[in-house]
């Protein structure tokens, strides 16, 4: 399958280069051996318990290692490479980032380009179910879009951000644009983002006239002037609460990554189960059902083998330092074109209609009744289902 799809558009601006990923056995073996010597904290009070209130638990930590030292990275490789990927350089600011992605190609000639956007901690294959859903329902001469996952920069296969300067959302989405443009997708195209991605779609939104429509599926911000209590139905009553949990008791990591980059970084660097319980705690906390573990391994994995956790935490500063202010709550990323917002009732801070409408021209509200912060990876045919049904209502060719 990896060839499949994987016809270039015939307009295209520049050639990507194909890219397959083959970590070096040498880069393994390192990894094993120092997974083996990590050690897991001893017992306390707080990781006794198994509710998650003071985070992940040892008893999870300890199965999760067992599991690592027996779980093979060449699988993932093999699954990683069975869509095809890419790599092109992209130059923002002076500077040269080449910037990994993974594509589905149409041959239509009517396809959408469709921009997929992760957030952290999650990456690229956090679409890799919605793209087999695609694959196998269509060809290359039926299919309706071409699908774009990239690594955002920092992520993965991606270019690290600036030594020299800092790097904030403003530059991810100029780097995406030119991304799309020398794909030839130059005259339109659409975005899907959750979690960071989401705040890197609507600054493409309010800078770009080459985006032509957004669904997003995360839009944290505190409340809007105006709501009435009334706008507000009982499950998004329940949504903010949730919203209300996560500010008090869940967000201090991002305060971290915000505050305190450098340390953090240089902390989880160093040790692969440090890495493993500061992302698999997020994995279990932020989904509806507990993913897979296969599906945490995979992640952590990639982060530890790209060195992705201290290259990719950098948007925090810009979004969750005290006294600034968000991007889905600023004015000047307002999304004046076709917007699309679905609600999971078990993200981190799902918002009400009414409050997203305060945000954009909102064209496509869906509440589900399951689902959490990996739309993409939890419920990825309820999530296309939305973006392909926006797509039908907003699209103009």
């Amino acid at each position: 399958m990896s060839s499949t799809f994987a016809t270039l558009p015939a307009n295209r601006k520049s050639n990507p280069t194909p890219f397959t990923v083959a970590i070096p056995e040498e880069q393994l073996s390192d990894f094993r051996k120092l997974l083996e010597l990590s050690k897991i904290g001893p017992k306390t009070y707080e990781n006794e318990l198994t509710d998650g209130r003071f985070g992940i638990s040892r008893d999870w930590l300890v199965q999760a290692k067992e599991e690592w030292l027996k779980w093979d990275w060449r699988t993932c490789e093999k699954h990683i490479n069975s869509f095809p990927n890419f790599t092109q350089p992209i130059t923002e600011n002076g500077d040269v980032f080449n910037i990994h992605f993974v594509a589905l190609f149409s041959q239509k000639p009517d396809a959408i380009p469709l921009l997929c956007l992760h957030g952290w901690p999650g990456n690229f294959l956090e679409f890799y179910s919605i793209l087999r859903i695609l694959a196998e329902r269509y060809t290359p001469e039926t299919l309706p879009y071409h699908v774009i996952v990239p690594s955002l920069p920092g992520y993965a296969f991606s270019s690290p951000p600036p030594l020299e300067r800092d790097f904030q959302l403003q530059g991810i989405a100029s780097i995406m644009n030119s991304l799309m443009t020398e794909l030839g997708f130059g005259s339109g195209y659409a975005v899907q983002g959750g979690d960071i991605g989401s705040k890197v779609s609507r600054v493409l939104a309010a800078t770009f006239d080459t985006v032509k429509a957004v669904h997003i599926n995360f839009c944290i911000m505190p409340e809007p002037e105006g709501i009435k209590d009334s706008d507000i139905s009982e499950v998004e009553k329940q949504g903010l609460e949730r919203s209300r949990i996560f500010k008090a008791l869940g967000s201090s990591y991002a305060l971290q990554h915000a505050t305190k980059p450098s340390t953090i970084g240089l902390v989880l660097a160093s040790n692969p189960i440090a890495l493993l319980a500061w992302i698999g705690e997020k994995f279990l906390a932020w989904t509806d059902e507990d993913p897979p573990m296969d599906e945490i391994l995979s992640s952590v994995t990639l982060y530890w083998l790209t060195e992705t956790f201290p290259r990719s935490i950098y948007p925090y500063r810009q979004l969750f330092t005290p006294g600034l202010i968000g991007a889905h709550e600023n004015p000047e990323w307002y999304i004046k074109k076709p917007f699309g917002y679905s609600f999971f009732p078990k993200e981190l801070a799902p918002i009400p209609q009414a409050w997203a409408k305060t945000t954009g021209t909102l064209e496509f509200y869906r509440q589900h009744e399951s689902g959490g912060h990996f739309a993409a990876m939890e419920k990825p045919e309820i999530l296309l289902a939305d973006v392909e049904e926006f797509l039908k209502q907003v699209w103009k060719q």
